[in-house]
């Protein structure tokens, strides 16, 4: 390939093919014709020698080719467009901004609260609409700009939207404070004992991959209550004997009120990241509050 001759709007051409899988949607994005993008493409296939993308059943498939060059592609282009894009320094202070937001309820607390409380005093004109975590639409709802920005595990993303990673959280055994069997030291089978308060998002149910890994110790847990929301079981531990195993980011306010300390086994953690869509991508008041969370959780 030849770096003088290629012409960087074949990069944004193939930056938007490989997203949108699908040759109308990409031109409808570009605002070029179809047959002007399918030109491009075929410019593009001759430059890398390779197919690029193929014929699928619905839209089209990236090759292994394509695959390795969104991401280096993706970082190329963002340097260019924020050298372009540098004079538009969005201004906090007077900005009137609507920021759509979609999480768990346990993100509200521990990411979604400092940042509104942090809005109130740096950027008062932009306000928050919460919407709940629903991974079935949330690439429908990010096209249609019903959600801008997601707090979520990564990896769980939709393909094709773009992501970041925030922190890595662990879980803690929390109880109220002078439990009668909540000691530092605590065992196993000690652990498995005490009176469990789970949350389960879904169906109500009374098992989760905690008790797998006990299971595979020789123990079963003793779960007396199954929660729909992580914001309620500090309040009942807090009143009751219950125990639960919760993240930490939670609790991590609460020490007045409860006992935090390690589960007594491994129980494997999870990663929280940020995921928005291509059409905010750019937009200067959504990088700012991207970047208001980040340093958020990085303090």
């Amino acid at each position: 390939m030849d770096s003088k001759r290629l012409d960087l709007n074949l990069l944004v051409t193939l930056e938007t093919l490989l997203v949108e899988q699908n040759v109308t949607k990409a031109a409808t994005r570009l605002h070029l014709s179809q047959p002007a993008v399918s030109a491009q493409l075929n410019r593009l296939r001759h430059e890398f020698d390779d197919p690029l993308l193929i014929p699928a059943q619905r839209g089209m498939t990236p090759t292994a080719k394509a695959l390795e060059l969104l991401d280096p592609l993706r970082q190329a282009l963002d340097q260019v467009r924020g050298a372009v894009a540098r004079h538009r320094n969005f201004d906090a202070a007077k900005a009137k901004l609507t920021v759509a937001i979609a999480c768990t309820d346990y993100l509200q607390a521990a990411v979604v609260k400092p940042l509104i409380l942090k809005l109130r005093t740096r950027a008062p004109g932009v306000r928050v609409a919460l919407r709940n975590l629903d991974m079935a639409q949330l690439d429908a709802q990010m096209a249609r700009g019903d959600v801008d920005l997601a707090l979520m595990t990564p990896q769980a993303a939709p393909p094709g939207l773009r992501t970041r990673h925030l922190f890595d959280e662990h879980y803690v055994l929390i109880g109220r404070r002078n439990h009668p069997r909540l000691r530092d030291g605590i065992t196993v089978r000690e652990f498995a004992q005490l009176e469990h308060v789970i949350v389960s998002l879904g169906d109500g149910g009374f098992v989760t991959p905690v008790d797998d890994a006990l299971a595979a110790l020789g123990h079963r847990r003793n779960v007396v209550l199954s929660a729909a929301s992580f914001l309620f079981v500090p309040e009942i531990v807090s009143h009751s004997d219950f125990v639960a195993l919760v993240p930490e980011r939670l609790v991590r306010d609460r020490a007045a009120k409860l006992k935090l300390m390690d589960c007594p086994f491994p129980v494997e953690g999870f990663a929280v990241g940020m995921v928005w869509h291509e059409r905010s991508h750019g937009h200067s008041g959504q990088r700012w509050i991207r970047e208001a969370i980040v340093s958020l959780v990085d303090a």
